[in-house]
């Protein structure tokens, strides 16, 4: 807290978004300019854009001291850019995360803030509606439905990560280490007080998302599989249940051979086939071990989770890079 004010920040995730940096930078300047009763400061997070997003970034910060920005290494994932926001900010009351698309209306964070005000730890956002393809809609529901029906995270349908975090929230989410990780579903995890903002997402102002289906489908395979054993669970039952089935075959094909005297398929055919399912069997299950133990083997090579190429306007590089264990030269 300075002079009596308390601090928040606004943490803002931009890959190729350099079409949409100034505009956003208008409008979520607009908006703090009648919530002088908060000290602000807004990061943005360039996550190794191709294009000149970081130059447009500096070209910012020269207008207006409370803007400031971290470039990382190379493309590291969403989900990593907001976790180096959170980590560039430690003395914050709050901090709010928000995309550079403007698809995260800026006019709702007095709202935001409001319900933090009220005692809230985490003010959390839904949209209610936006225009999705018929496959994702699908894909969306069917995450949703099996990370909420299978592990131990409930995820809201239609909850972003424009999200309002306490400084208690932040400082238990700044302890997580591991590497694979789902931003909004280590919230959702974690609990405390939370209070809910609807809105309608409006379209790009420019650019396009870098989340394409490829993109999307990875992410939500390392989510689910972040909070939930039921791949795993799934190949042992699946593999009973084949067992069970042949051999209620085999016995099946023992009495019409022996007893009833049919002889349409020989043992040899019902053997070849059955051999070949449970072979599928033990692939899928191998192949679901052998993701649960990559993600384990990401986690104890222990990397840096992120690597800080440039910086503006950052005052704790060496604190930051200590959390990392990183070494002070990056």
């Amino acid at each position: 807290m300075r002079n009596g004010k308390k601090q928040i920040g606004i943490i803002v995730p931009a890959y190729n978004e350099s079409q949409n940096i100034q505009e956003f930078c208008r409008a979520v300047l607009a908006v703090i300019e009648d919530l002088s009763r908060f000290d602000w400061k807004i990061i943005f997070v360039d996550d190794g854009s191709q294009d000149n997003t970081w130059e447009v970034v500096c070209d910012q910060t020269r207008f207006d001291p409370r803007l400031s920005g971290i470039r990382l290494s190379r493309n590291f994932g969403k989900e990593v850019a907001l976790t180096a926001g959170a980590m560039a900010i430690q003395e914050a009351d709050a901090l709010i995360f928000i995309d550079a698309d403007l698809q995260h209306p800026p006019e709702l964070i007095p709202k935001l803030l409001a319900e933090w005000e009220k005692g809230f730890q985490v003010v959390i956002t839904k949209r209610l509606a936006i225009r999705y393809s018929l496959v994702r809609k699908i894909g969306s529901a069917l995450f949703h439905f099996l990370i909420n029906r299978f592990s131990e995270v409930k995820l809201e349908p239609g909850t972003t990560d424009f999200r309002l975090l306490d400084r208690k929230v932040l400082n238990v989410l700044r302890t997580f280490r591991e590497r694979t990780r789902f931003f909004r579903g280590l919230i959702d995890w974690m609990g405390f007080r939370r209070s809910c903002v609807t809105f309608s997402a409006p379209d790009r102002t420019g650019g396009n998302s870098s989340f394409n289906l490829r993109r999307l489908v990875s992410m939500a395979i390392h989510s689910f599989t972040s909070f939930s054993l039921l791949p795993l669970q799934l190949t042992g039952i699946l593999g009973i249940l084949t067992l069970a089935f042949t051999s209620l075959l085999l016995s099946y094909m023992v009495m019409a051979h022996y007893i009833l005297g049919y002889t349409m398929f020989t043992a040899l055919a019902y053997f070849v086939v059955f051999n070949t399912l449970l072979f599928g069997v033990v692939l899928a299950g191998l192949g679901l071990v052998a993701h649960y133990i990559g993600q384990i083997h990401v986690e104890v090579i222990d990397r840096p989770l992120y690597i800080i190429q440039d910086q503006i306007g950052i005052e704790h590089t060496e604190r930051l890079n200590a959390d990392l264990r990183i070494p002070s030269t990056y």
